[in-house]
């Protein structure tokens, strides 16, 4: 079967815009929990979350209405890789002494820009399929999973490369290779097909001006418990973005564990968490039009049940860190079940003048209120019980730690179940 060029430019689109974010998305933590800032974690998340609230819906409303997607994302990822890489080199030039106050300000302001790009990348991507007539249902999941390679392979070289000794998973290297993979990107976007951009003014609206026609998705009862429940379970997202590296690195104060692969390399054990994905966006056709976005969605909910009890039951040894395998594994569906399909769902039930807008509420929901909230209260848990104290790091209490993400998650699944109503899987009615 022939491959399409513009499949092969969206494979390589998705492929650098995840690299970009899995060159430290998973190690950050250890990072900070090296310099001492353990008890900062959960502000670097937070902020994620945080920008994500507002930085999607407003670069979403200039794509709709003033400036063509492709170059609000080439805008974005220019603006996210100067930043980021002077992150990067601010730690460098500080050595031992890098300060709380500067670092953060730079990596707030790169992620600020990099957020928006997510959901840019979906736009821009439906957009190109609709105009070669493909169908995003079918035809993009195969794309995207080549996102998923690029997270992989960013995250495999941050772990495995070495710069004068130091591994980059426990350095501010990682930053600055973030931020020349979004300079890279900023470039290639320009490559991408135009997308449509409504500048008409004719009878047009207050709402309609300013972009927010995309709120109105809330009045449908449905549309808007959707969006809630994407906005609790968006609270998941971060956990284990901001613990889990640090969870697998607290294991080495025991002599048991130091040198096991899990705590060694422990990005490379989360990547099989990715490697999952590969597999499950491949199975989202099928499920999506098998069972319907409540299943699917359900299925997502008890998998981060599945993957925050396996880690309560791990440890680096044998047989223990097969449930830290088994928990990556059931990560796969635990984000893409939600993340892609819901992208997809949101992409189908709109109009086409409102698209990159919804898609950026469907981010402000779970990368924007979800995460802050799910950081926050993470990071509350955690301080808690004292298992990121860079002074005196109480490991025998992460289990506990764990199967309280658990038992949210499960309460999530369980209202979701009770209240959300299954769509007509064929009949697409556009808001």
């Amino acid at each position: 079967m022939k491959i399409k060029p513009i499949t092969l430019k969206l494979i390589l689109m998705n492929f650098l815009e995840f690299a970009v974010w899995g060159a430290y998305l998973t190690s950050l933590g250890r990072y900070l929990f090296n310099i001492g800032m353990g008890n900062q974690i959960k502000w670097f998340f937070m902020m994620q979350g945080i920008v994500s609230i507002f930085m999607p819906t407003l670069m979403g409303i200039l794509a709709d209405k003033k400036m063509e997607a492709q170059k609000v994302l080439s805008l974005c990822h220019g603006l996210a890789g100067l930043f980021m890489a002077g992150a990067g080199l601010y730690c460098m030039s500080a050595g031992a002494q890098v300060q709380f106050g500067p670092l953060f300000l730079l990596y707030s302001l790169s992620v600020a820009f990099f957020m928006p790009t997510i959901a840019l990348v979906n736009s821009v991507a439906y957009n190109a399929l609709g105009k070669e007539g493909m169908d995003p249902v079918k035809d993009f999941p195969p794309i995207r999973v080549f996102g998923t390679v690029g997270f992989i392979c960013s995250m495999l070289v941050t772990n495995f490369l070495h710069i004068d000794g130091v591994a980059m998973q426990d350095s501010y290297t990682q930053l600055i290779s973030s931020g020349v993979l979004s300079l890279i990107l900023c470039g290639y976007a320009l490559t991408m097909p135009a997308c449509p951009v409504d500048k008409s003014k004719k009878d047009e609206t207050l709402a309609d001006a300013f972009g927010l026609k995309a709120f109105s998705l809330f009045k449908d009862p449905q549309f808007a418990i959707f969006f809630i429940f994407s906005m609790l379970l968006g609270a998941s997202l971060q956990i284990t973005n901001g613990y889990a590296n640090t969870f697998l690195g607290s294991f080495a104060g025991n002599p048991a564990f130091t040198d096991s692969f899990a705590v060694k390399n422990s990005n490379a054990l989360i990547a099989i968490s990715q490697a999952s994905e590969t597999l499950c966006i491949l199975l989202i056709p099928f499920f999506m039009k098998r069972f319907g976005i409540k299943k699917v969605m359900l299925i997502s909910m008890f998998a981060w049940v599945l993957r925050f009890a396996f880690f309560g039951m791990g440890n680096p040894a044998m047989p223990g860190v097969l449930f830290f395998v088994l928990s990556c594994i059931v990560y796969g569906m635990a984000f893409d079940f939600f993340n892609i399909s819901g992208s997809l769902y949101v992409d189908q039930r709109t109009n086409k003048d409102i698209r990159s807008s919804a898609q950026g509420l469907f981010m402000m929901m779970t990368n924007g209120f979800g995460a802050t909230i799910g950081t926050f209260a993470a990071g509350a848990v955690v301080e808690a019980y004292h298992v990121a104290d860079d002074v005196n790091p109480q490991v025998q209490n992460w289990p506990t730690v764990w199967y309280i993400f658990a038992a949210y998650a499960l309460v999530v699944a369980i209202l979701f179940w009770l209240l959300f109503k299954d769509p007509q899987k064929t009949a697409v009615t556009k808001a």
